[in-house]
């Protein structure tokens, strides 16, 4: 657990991101520990406003697993590279757990800086507005903070920006932390697992074959890193029918030789009989 923690750590402190010329510097661990002491948290239903100026109630995105990515929109360094992986990656993510399996936050956390206007700029320079299930917005001071405690997201302001880390959270469907990614580019399985997770989590509540067929899919899937897709893995039907077949083959030859010996017994039985008489 020390060195998953320590690994963990590295990653955290080196996705920091870190203006030039910082006025206030972060410290990563206590960052790091206050990300993970969120996981469990429970969200509230914060009232947000998005980018065409429209209210959006966090309570409405639930029912799905919600996957929060925090940014502000005048940084020109980590946030926009941040973003453009997280598109493609969310792309390829609903390519195999379903167009609509999941939704999307982009969270501008700069309350005064976040305006409708300037989410507006970033959703276009960024391909998001459009994209079903995905949302861009911002809340007010307070809203804000209330919002970034229950996610353990930590900033200071240093030089006119921000000293942030880079951190994406993932929300289960009832509106609770359940993963901290850190990283400007993380690859696709550390996005794609969580989310295969809480989807599978939901619909095996169900018996229905359709649910039946997804959980066997989402369980047969695995991450070809050649070709930094998923793929059907029809190696684990063979090690099931490998696997029965050899247990059925055990289980009858220790039928046979459980027979054999209830005859060899009676035999004996009946010989001993047989000289008494």
């Amino acid at each position: 657990m020390g060195l998953l923690k320590s690994f963990l750590l590295a990653i955290a402190v080196g996705c920091v991101a870190v203006p030039a010329l910082s006025a206030e510097k972060l410290d990563s661990e206590t960052a790091f520990e206050q990300s993970q002491a969120a996981i469990g948290n429970m969200t509230g239903e914060h009232m947000l406003r998005d980018y065409r100026s429209r209210d959006l109630a966090l309570a409405d995105l639930r029912g799905k697993p919600l996957v929060v990515s925090l940014i502000f929109t005048s940084c020109a360094t980590v946030c926009p590279i941040v973003t453009d992986h997280l598109r493609d990656s969310v792309k390829e993510a609903r390519r195999v757990l379903g167009h609509d399996s999941f939704n999307v936050l982009t969270f501008g956390f700069d309350a005064s800086g976040d305006r409708p206007g300037q989410l507006a700029g970033f959703a276009g320079t960024h391909r998001l507005a459009g994209i079903d299930g995905w949302q861009i917005a911002s809340a007010d001071a307070e809203t804000t903070a209330l919002f970034l405690a229950e996610l353990g997201f930590s900033f200071a302001a240093a030089a006119g920006s921000f000293d942030h880390v880079t951190q994406t959270t993932i929300l289960d469907a009832d509106g609770r932390v359940y993963r901290q990614l850190y990283g400007e580019a993380f690859p696709l399985p550390v996005l794609l697992e969580p989310l295969k997770d809480l989807v599978l989590g939901r619909s095996t509540r169900s018996i229905a074959p359709t649910d039946l067929w997804d959980r066997l899919t989402f369980l047969c899937t695995v991450y070809n890193p050649a070709t930094g897709a998923y793929r059907f893995d029809y190696s684990i039907f063979f090690g099931v029918f490998f696997g029965a077949l050899s247990l059925i083959l055990m289980g009858w030859v220790i039928l046979r030789l459980w027979l054999e010996r209830l005859r060899a017994a009676r035999g004996g039985r009946l010989s001993r009989k047989h000289e008494v008489t």
